[in-house]
């Protein structure tokens, strides 16, 4: 209970904007708010209309624009606040706001684009674009594989402008026993880069070589490989 409370007043009156978009890995964007929110940070949250498909399809989450709130997609929606992207005059979309990072995630390609290219059509592609103005976070999770020049040239203009990369790409030295732990292994960098204890969520113990593979249930050494 001390450990939660510690965690919890970690965001104190802390402010993040989290975009989901069509992309594939809704999963990320939903534990992402769920530890934000553990952490007591005021999350303002945009879904764009292929997220809500895309919940439908991923996360078993029926969810029909115009006809839901938030308290369809969270158990506990305290301090978090749904945004319609159609509503360009919500808070994330002026700098003056007080959020101090925006985090797209998962992060379309098409949405990626329009960012890097400075095309706002709607709050996401605003709010993204008021965090580089403003100089503070914006931290964008792409999932897409493989990757177009396209695709990579418009990550090294975001790059350059100030945007943080990060692939949903989770690691396997922590040794995963379920999907979850690959999701947390993503979402615990994200949270590091906003500045946050992940604590569990991604961390390296640094293992003695000596003992690779010698643990119930992992591989072997190699096999010459």
């Amino acid at each position: 209970m001390e450990r939660e409370e510690e965690v919890k007043r970690e965001g104190g009156d802390r402010r993040v904007c989290v975009a989901m978009t069509g992309s594939s890995g809704a999963i990320y964007g939903l534990r992402l708010v769920e530890e934000l929110q553990r952490r007591g940070v005021r999350v303002e949250l945009i879904l764009s209309e292929p997220a809500l498909r895309v919940l439908r399809y991923e996360e078993g989450i029926r969810l029909r624009e115009g006809e839901w709130g938030i308290e369809d997609l969270f158990q506990d929606p305290e301090g978090i606040t749904l945004h319609d992207p159609r509503e360009v005059e919500a808070a994330p979309s002026s700098g003056s706001a007080g959020i101090e990072a925006v985090v797209v995630c998962p992060c379309s390609m098409g949405t990626l684009g329009r960012i890097a290219h400075g095309y706002s059509i709607g709050l996401i592609e605003r709010a993204a674009d008021v965090a580089l103005k403003e100089g503070r976070t914006l931290l964008l999770v792409p999932r897409e594989t493989p990757l177009n020049l396209i695709h990579l040239e418009n990550m090294l203009s975001l790059a350059r402008a100030g945007g943080i990369l990060l692939p949903a790409s989770p690691g396997f030295y922590q040794r995963p026993k379920t999907l979850e732990d690959l999701v947390d292994f993503v979402v615990g960098k994200i949270l590091s880069r906003l500045g946050f204890d992940a604590g569990e969520l991604a961390h390296w113990d640094n293992p003695d070589p000596a003992t690779y593979g010698e643990e119930p249930g992992t591989r072997g050494s190699g096999g010459g490989r």
